[in-house]
């Protein structure tokens, strides 16, 4: 039986890239062959098969064709599998190395996986430091006869060599890899370095040659040249190992996966060539097996066929034997040598059941179950210290619908199972409101979470009018009631209020928050974006309170609500940091009048954020347009109260944008030791600006950062993401808003940034705390200012070279009276001896100039 367009006998084969065929995908293969009309050759002429046995023949073609993904296997776990993938993305060998890349483009190989060897030998470039001084690439392609596709010192960069690949085209022919080694026996790797450096020789092939290959690859092998072999397609392990150096398990790789193959590569080089692997990294050994694919010839059985006979018009029956051709996957034993490195998952980062995710060899992630899904480490219980009086003022009214209920009610229970151990230090209570207010869990009524997550299952929804105003009064005054026990203990504990709501109040908030924040509740409040703004005027605080996007992610914010709750007492921003701050904030007409006033409104706000003084944070604002203008410097204010008042006098420029010129006023006029910054203390900038006129702003922000001034770029509106990373230095740095409205909820995020930049180490000599081109000389725990010219603690006095003036000496008689008169004579001799002190100062070596231009008549200063 025969199939229109294929190949195979007494079954349907595979387009095994044989000339003219092309390589279809699994999908478009099993599409292509069942729109072929499947014909049975009879005597009597053509009949079509039956349906049944077209699906049959469809079915049966797709496994040969994924028999390629298991032409090599190592025998590991699925972990170690993804540890040695990750590592041979990594990996690059870095070494005075020359490389040849011998490509089999015959026949045997085909137009489809030619190109597969071509980007393979490009993946495989990745794990090279390809440099003129380090490792040089040059490949051939064989066939019938060698060709040359470019010598070792035409390309000198990674990029040029993988470009020059790509542009190789497919010559057929037949399969001749002894001619080929002979080439390179004779013409050596051209436009190398002679083997005055290691040489290694990269062949891919299907390892299916027509001559023999035996002499030739072992007087390669006898020139000291390192012969890899990698399998393509269907390879022929016997021939592979025959070419590869020894030992052959090391040297012998499999193209199907470029990065195991190179981290095989890159293993076996570590050993010889390459610079030692990266700490904690170990070369192992692994089982591993190695398939093929060979068509061989079996006995399908006797058949009654016709044969001549000697006497005439007559035939006569006998049994003839009938063969057919079947395709055997062929197993090659072996052991696969390759790099594994520590598993940043290893440590095991992840808590609560969270599931570690690694990410190349430094980074994870984890997948963290419902409920800690918004902290990075899926986050612990909270620790004994946190000692608040907890009470939750839940919204039951008809504007959270009954389902809305039911979801903080789980809420509630999965922070509870959360952060409530067996000696939980809280005390914790539950609050309903509508138009009423009702306390049925007293705070501290229950000890245990058990018993709380009971009676809160026994909540009801009442439905009714959301006034939540009334009920934060309510609480106020009456919420924390029980607590202490006894009336005369004093209770220093923290009252928290946590608000659940996601409906608008139907009475004013403002007032009633206020009342409750005076009587020292920390209120926090949690809600959907919807009711964002109310949440913000009933805290008082954008960082106290917490937004969800949907019905999921409000049990991904336990782990946040958590750290509001036990930071209460914490004091807010940089208070126990020394810092000088510097905000340089866009005044141009791209910016408008408007949304400058808001960037001022956010500035000021967040000077509340920190302890100003000469020994804490000092803080300059410079605005800037085309120009930059210092409104105030670090040492111009000493406290909170000064600088909200400087702040309103801050002018609007009204011009085009310039930061790269604002930062350089930052670095030259503002963050100096002359203008008060002071020596051994972090110093961060923080510009705020629409994106625009940010293009010359790159280099004086590298600048900044190479004096130890950290960068932060807080940027509204669209701008171009790449240009703005160029200037913050790193996304960490970057701050992305849509608009000024939102910009006083990202607030926090800033300042807690700023915040932890500031207990990172200092370096006392950056930025150069010496003035007048003074040296900084870093000693243990201090420095000092090397002057030229220039003398004092920081360069600051001037030091006139030469003769120094001589001070004026009266003689031994001379006496001065102290009388009414004698004032007067006091003061005129004063004058002129600051006369005649000047003159000898004009006319010293220093004064040349004044010499020359007669200036100094008569006058012999060598007296």
């Amino acid at each position: 039986m025969a199939v229109e367009g294929w190949t195979g006998t007494g079954s349907v084969g595979a387009p095994w890239d044989t000339p003219g065929s092309r390589s279809l995908t699994p999908a478009a293969l099993t599409h292509e062959v069942c729109r072929i009309k499947l014909l049975k050759n009879w005597r009597l002429g053509f009949v079509t098969m039956s349906l049944l046995s077209f699906e049959a023949i469809c079915v049966f073609l797709l496994p040969q064709v994924l028999l390629v993904l298991g032409i090599q296997e190592i025998h590991a776990d699925q972990e170690m599998i993804g540890k040695i993938s990750a590592a041979g993305q990594l990996m690059q060998c870095s070494a005075s190395l020359d490389v040849l890349f011998l490509l089999d483009g015959s026949y045997s190989i085909g137009r489809g996986s030619f190109e597969r060897s071509k980007l393979f030998a490009g993946k495989l470039c990745d794990a090279l430091d390809i440099h003129p001084d380090r490792v040089r690439v040059g490949m051939i392609q064989f066939s019938s006869t060698p060709h040359l596709e470019f010598p070792l010192d035409s390309y000198l960069t990674k990029q040029e060599v993988k470009e020059r690949i790509k542009r190789i085209v497919f010559r057929g022919g037949s399969t001749e890899t002894g001619r080929a080694l002979k080439y390179i026996l004779r013409k050596g790797f051209p436009g190398g370095r002679n083997s005055s450096v290691p040489e290694v020789l990269i062949m891919i092939s299907d390892g299916k040659s027509q001559g023999s290959t035996a002499m030739p690859a072992m007087q390669v092998k006898e020139r000291h040249i390192t012969v890899f072999a990698v399998g393509i397609k269907f390879p022929r392990w016997e021939e592979l190992h025959v070419l590869a150096s020894e030992p052959t398990e090391q040297h012998v790789l499999f193209a199907g996966d470029a990065n195991d193959a190179a981290n095989g590569l890159y293993s076996t080089l570590t050993g010889s060539v390459c610079s030692a692997t990266t700490p904690g990294c170990k070369v192992e050994s692994h089982p591993c097996e190695r398939r093929t694919l060979e068509t061989v010839k079996e006995l399908a059985g006797n058949y009654v066929c016709w044969k001549g006979s000697k006497q005439p018009n007559a035939v006569r029956a006998s049994l003839c034997p009938f063969y057919r051709w079947k395709r055997i996957l062929i197993k090659h034993p072996s052991r696969c040598f390759r790099t594994v490195c520590p598993d940043p998952c290893d440590s095991q980062p992840c808590q609560n059941g969270g599931t570690c995710i690694p990410e190349g060899l430094d980074k994870y992630h984890c997948l963290c179950p419902v409920g800690y899904g918004g902290d990075i480490h899926c986050a612990p219980k909270l620790s004994p210290e946190c000692s608040v009086d907890l009470l939750f003022l839940m919204d039951s009214s008809a504007g959270v619908t009954l389902e809305g209920f039911l979801r903080y009610k789980a809420f509630l229970k999965r922070f509870l199972q959360a952060v409530m151990g067996q000696d939980s230090p809280m005390n914790v209570g539950v609050a309903q409101y509508d138009n009423d207010v009702r306390i049925p869990i007293e705070v501290g009524q229950h000890k245990d979470a058990f018993s709380l997550m009971k009676t809160i299952d026994a909540l009801n929804f009442s439905g009714g009018g959301t006034l939540t105003g009334r009920a934060l009064q309510y609480i106020a005054q009456h919420g924390f009631r029980s607590t202490p026990v006894f009336a005369e203990v004093q209770d220093d504990r923290p009252r928290v209020v946590v608000l659940l709501t996601d409906s608008k109040s139907q009475d004013p908030v403002a007032e009633a928050a206020k009342y409750a924040r005076d009587r020292d509740l920390f209120l926090i409040g949690v809600g959907s974006s919807f009711v964002r703004a109310e949440l913000t005027k009933v805290t008082g605080n954008p960082k106290q309170t917490i937004v969800y996007s949907d019905p999921q992610d409000l049990f991904n914010r336990i782990p946040e609500l958590q750290r509001r709750i036990c930071t209460v007492d914490d004091p807010e921003g940089c208070q126990a940091q020394s810092l000088d701050l510097a905000f340089a904030v866009d005044a141009s007409a791209g910016v408008g009048l408007e949304n400058f006033l808001r960037l001022r409104d956010f500035v000021r706000s967040s000077f509340l954020h920190f302890s100003i003084n000469r020994d804490v944070t000092q803080i300059a604002l410079v605005v800037y347009g085309s120009k930059a203008h210092t409104v105030f410097a670090l040492d111009t204010h000493t406290s909170n109260s000064a600088l909200l008042q400087a702040i309103d006098q801050v002018p609007f420029m009204g011009d085009s944008a310039s930061t790269g010129s604002a930062l350089l006023h930052v670095y030259g006029d503002v963050m100096t030791v002359q203008k008060g910054a002071r020596p051994g203390v972090n110093k961060a900038v923080v510009v705020l600006t629409n994106g625009g006129g940010v293009e010359d702003a790159a280099a004086p922000a590298q600048q900044l950062r190479d004096n130890g001034i950290l960068v932060f770029v807080v940027v509204i509106g669209d701008a171009q993401r790449e240009t703005l990373l160029r200037v913050a230095g790193s996304p960490s740095y970057l701050v992305h808003i849509s608009s000024y409205e939102d910009l006083q909820h990202y607030q926090d995020l800033i300042i807690e940034r700023i915040c932890e930049e500031a207990k990172s180490p200092v370096n006392l000599c950056k930025p150069n705390p010496c003035m007048n081109q003074g040296i900084c000389i870093l000693g243990p725990g201090s420095y000092r200012c090397e002057c030229h010219g220039w003398e004092g603690p920081h360069c600051e006095s001037r030091v006139f070279r030469g003769d120094s003036p001589r001070s004026l000496v009266l003689p031994p008689h001379a006496h001065v009276q102290r009388s009414s008169s004698g004032q007067v004579l006091s003061l005129l001799f004063g004058a002129v001896s600051m006369a005649l002190s000047f003159a000898v100062l004009l006319c010293s070596p220093f004064g040349a100039g004044w010499r020359e231009q007669g200036a100094c008549p008569g006058l012999n200063l060598d007296e």
